[in-house]
């Protein structure tokens, strides 16, 4: 018997567990970077902006994959991009907002979503106000504050979960994302104020 084979003999006798099983779906090679992405742009999705403070200033980007995840206790899940100060503002001061854009509000989401704007060119002329200490854009179909519950990283992305602290909820129709460009709903939403 080999001395790697008398390890695990030994170990199983022990009581110890035996080393874990190959993952055959984490050994295959998988599709392309650029077949992923293109699947993702078949997926619609509400276009969203997450704020968070910062050390000088409100910190934000758009977001395309936010979700409900909870309602005992109300929990959102939001997938923020690797390295992003938006990130390490919601990481370092444990709250952020989530906003969903208005059809009519794709120039705001296109600016949060640029590299090359600032934040404070993000934020010129929002009409932002804090809320529990987060900043928060006037005008949004809706929006909610969130304490961070936990942040959890997967491949470029961390998946950001936040307990509903505060929220607000307009009338008025949603701006979608899907294919790579924004999009409406083709049919009337009935206002609905909350």
């Amino acid at each position: 018997m080999s001395a790697r084979l008398r390890l695990v003999a030994d170990r199983t006798a022990a009581g110890a567990p035996p080393p874990p099983a190959a993952d055959p779906l984490r050994e295959e090679p998988g599709p392309g970077a650029a077949r992923c992405l293109g699947l993702y742009a078949k997926l619609a999705a509400g276009v969203t902006v997450v704020t968070a403070r910062g050390e000088d200033g409100p910190l934000g980007m758009t977001v395309s994959a936010v979700t409900s995840l909870s309602a005992r206790p109300p929990l959102l899940l939001a997938c923020l991009r690797d390295g992003s100060r938006t990130l390490a503002a919601v990481r370092a001061h444990r709250a952020f907002a989530v906003h969903l854009l208005r059809e009519e509000q794709q120039d705001l989401a296109a600016r949060f979503a640029s590299p090359t704007t600032t934040a404070a060119e993000r934020f010129a002329g929002t009409g932002t106000r804090h809320v529990l200490g987060v900043p928060v854009l006037a005008g949004a179909l809706a929006w909610s504050v969130c304490l961070t519950e936990d942040v959890r990283r997967y491949g470029d992305h961390h998946l950001v979960v936040g307990r509903v602290a505060a929220v607000h909820v307009g009338g008025g129709r949603p701006l979608l994302w899907h294919d790579r460009r924004f999009g409406s709903l083709s049919e009337p939403v009935p206002d609905a104020a909350g």
